[in-house]
C-alpha cells in the first residue's frame, strides 16, 4: 500500500502537480497516464524516493517492501547476471551476504553462532532456499538463456540487460512494485508472458505501471491514474474504458445543444456497455466493481492534444502489388535473418511481418525499398505503387541544421504555409516549426517523419516498428488512421493493440521459409498448429 499525502511537485515556477492525496491499496494494478511532460515517471520517482518532492509525504504500508524498474542498465555491469536478480529483495540479499561472510571465518565465537543461527531462521522466512531457482525460473520466463545466469551483466546486450532488470524489480514478490515502460525492448511473446505474471500478482501487493502501449495497460490495469490539468486523479477502469469514456465527454462538451439529461444517459449507457464486456478481461471482478461504482460525473473530457494524421493516396492501385520469390538475408556475422520467402502481396492488404529476430522485418523492408541487396531472390513492385517509407533509423535524415519548415519542404511541393500545415497538424505550433531539426528528440523526430510520409500521398505505406518514440496521443492517432487507409500496409511492430486492429494478414519470417496466415493476431499467437509449425521452422 502506498499512501500519497499532499504531495507537490514543481520545477522551477513548473508546478506539475500540488494537493495530491491518494492512496493505492493492495491487490490493484494502476496504469499511470498522461502527456508527454505531464509528469508520469516524475510520480514514480518520488514514491520510489529517488526524488524529493516540493511539498507532502509518500508512506507504505507498515514493513513493506519497495520494488523499482531500474532505468540505469550500466550500474550492475561489474555483478553475475544471477546475483543482480537476488538483489531485488534487498533484506534477502543483505542476509546471504552476512551468511557468507560468517560461514567464511576460519573459527566462528559463540557470538557468530547465535547471529548464524538468527539468520537462517530469517533466510528460511525470507523463502531463501528457493531463491535461486525462483530466480533462474524468472529470467527465462523474461527471455534470458540459462548459459547467461553466471555471466557479468556487463557482457549482455541492452535488451538482455532491460530484461535483467525486470526479472530484478519482480524477484520476491514485492508488496509494492513501480514499472516505468516495462514492456520497452521485450518481444511479443515476452510482453504476453508479463501481461499474465502481473494479472495473477498477490492480493497484498500494490503495482504502478507507466506504459505506452495500450493492450498492456487494458490487460493488466485494475485502475488508471490520469495526470491531466495539474491533478492526479484515480479513474476507475483501464485505458481503452478511460480513452473512450473522455472521448465521449468531448463529443458532448463540443455539442451545444445535448441536454443535461441526455448527456447523463449517454455516459451511463456507455458504462453499462463497457461493463458487460469486463467479464473477458483478467481482472474482471475488481473492475466491474469499480465501474458499477463509478460515478457519470468523474467522466470528463481529456486536456490532451491528438496529432492529426491523414495519410491519402494520389493514385488508385492496381492489382499487382508487390510480388517476392525466393527472397534470403544474413546478418553481418552470418546469422541467416530469412531464406526462401515467397509471398504475393493482394490489393488493400495490411500485412504484417513478424519474426524472432527484429533485424529480419528491418532487412526485408530495407531490401524492397532498394537500400539494401537481397542474398537471394527476387522482389518486383506493380507499376502503379507508390510507397512511403518510415524506416527503423531516421538518423541520417536529421544530420542537419535546416529548420523543420525547410527540412520537411525537401520531401514535397507547397510553400511555407502549407508546410507549417503539416507540421501543425503532426502539433508543432508557434516557434517551434523554427527549431533546428538535429536537436529534435526522439518523438519530435518520428512526428516530422510521418509529416514526411503524408507528404507524399503514396498508395503502399512501409511502416518498421512505427510506434517507437511516439506518446500515447499520437500512437492511438496513428493507430485510428491506419485503420482507415485504403491503400496497403506493410509494418512491423510490437504494439500488440496496433497490429491486432490493422492487420489483416500475418507473415512471419523465419530462416526456413515462411508462415502465411490470414487471420486475426490474436488468433494467431495462440494457435497451437501454428505454435508447432514454428517451433521446426526456427530450429
Amino acid at each position: 500500500m502506498i499512501t500519497l499525502t499532499n504531495l507537490a511537485i514543481q520545477f522551477g515556477k513548473r508546478v506539475l502537480y500540488k494537493d495530491v492525496n491518494i492512496k493505492f491499496t493492495r491487490g490493484n494494478i494502476y496504469g499511470v497516464i498522461g502527456a508527454n511532460g505531464a509528469g508520469k515517471s516524475t510520480l514514480l520517482r518520488a514514491i520510489s524516493g529517488d526524488l524529493e518532492p516540493n511539498h507532502g509525504s509518500v508512506e507504505l504500508g507498515p514493513g513493506e517492501r519497495l520494488s523499482v524498474l531500474e532505468q540505469d542498465h550500466f550500474k550492475y555491469d561489474e555483478y553475475r547476471v544471477m546475483d543482480t536478480v537476488l538483489m531485488g529483495h534487498q533484506p534477502l540479499w543483505e542476509n546471504m551476504k552476512e551468511r557468507e561472510r560468517l560461514y567464511s571465518k576460519a573459527e566462528m565465537t559463540e557470538e557468530d553462532g547465535n547471529r548464524a543461527a538468527e539468520l537462517e531462521e530469517k533466510f528460511a522466512e525470507m523463502n531463501g532456499w528457493e531463491a535461486d531457482s525462483e530466480a533462474a525460473q524468472l529470467l527465462q520466463n523474461l527471455g534470458v538463456k540459462e548459459e547467461l545466469h553466471q555471466k557479468m551483466v556487463g557482457e549482455l546486450s541492452n535488451t538482455e540487460k532491460v530484461r535483467v532488470m525486470l526479472a530484478k524489480a519482480l524477484f520476491g514478490k514485492p508488496d509494492n512494485l513501480l514499472l516505468d515502460e516495462p514492456t520497452n525492448d521485450l518481444d511479443l511473446d515476452t510482453v504476453e508472458w508479463l501481461e499474465d505474471y502481473l494479472g495473477e500478482i498477490d492480493e497484498s501487493q500494490t503495482v504502478l505501471v507507466v506504459s505506452h502501449d495500450r493492450h498492456f495497460l487494458d490487460a493488466v490495469s485494475t485502475q488508471t491514474i490520469d495526470i491531466d490539468y495539474g491533478k492526479v486523479t484515480v479513474f476507475s477502469g483501464n485505458y481503452s474504458f478511460w480513452y473512450e469514456s473522455s472521448q465521449l465527454a468531448l463529443r458532448q462538451a463540443q455539442n451545444q445543444k445535448l441536454k443535461a439529461e441526455e448527456k447523463k444517459k449517454q455516459l451511463e449507457e456507455f458504462i453499462r456497455r463497457f461493463s458487460a464486456n469486463v467479464a473477458k478481461s483478467k481482472q474482471t471482478t475488481s473492475r466491474k466493481k469499480m465501474l458499477e461504482k463509478l460515478n457519470i460525473e468523474e467522466i470528463k473530457p481529456s486536456s490532451r492534444k491528438y496529432p492529426g494524421i491523414i495519410f491519402q493516396m494520389e493514385r488508385e492501385p492496381g492489382n499487382q502489388i508487390l510480388e517476392v520469390e525466393g527472397l534470403k538475408a544474413v546478418d553481418t556475422d552470418g546469422t541467416v535473418l530469412f531464406d526462401n520467402i515467397n509471398f504475393n502481396i493482394e490489393k488493400g492488404q495490411k500485412v504484417v511481418f513478424l519474426s524472432h529476430n527484429p533485424k529480419a522485418m528491418t532487412a526485408l523492408f530495407e531490401i524492397i525499398n532498394g537500400n539494401r541487396e537481397a542474398d537471394a531472390g527476387t522482389y518486383k513492385w506493380g507499376v502503379t505503387i507508390t510507397t512511403a517509407y518510415l524506416p527503423l533509423d531516421n538518423t541520417e535524415f536529421f544530420n542537419s541544421d535546416l529548420n523543420l519548415v525547410d527540412w520537411l519542404g525537401q520531401y514535397g511541393v507547397g510553400n511555407e504555409v502549407m508546410m507549417k500545415g503539416y507540421l501543425g497538424r503532426m502539433l508543432f505550433s508557434g516557434e517551434e516549426v523554427l527549431k533546428k531539426v538535429n536537436v529534435l528528440s526522439g518523438g519530435e523526430k518520428m512526428r516530422c517523419m510521418i509529416a514526411r510520409m503524408q507528404l507524399q500521398n503514396a498508395n503502399c505505406l512501409i511502416l518498421d516498428t512505427p510506434t517507437n518514440h511516439l506518446d500515447l496521443e499520437s500512437i492511438q492517432a496513428f493507430n485510428n488512421n491506419l485503420t482507415l487507409f485504403k491503400g496497403n500496409i506493410l509494418f512491423s511492430s510490437h504494439d500488440h493493440e496496433f497490429i491486432e486492429t490493422v492487420a489483416d494478414r500475418i507473415i512471419e519470417l523465419t530462416p526456413n521459409g515462411a508462415i502465411d496466415k490470414l487471420m486475426p493476431y490474436d488468433e494467431y499467437i495462440h494457435d497451437e498448429t501454428i505454435k508447432e509449425q514454428k517451433a521446426k521452422m526456427y530450429c
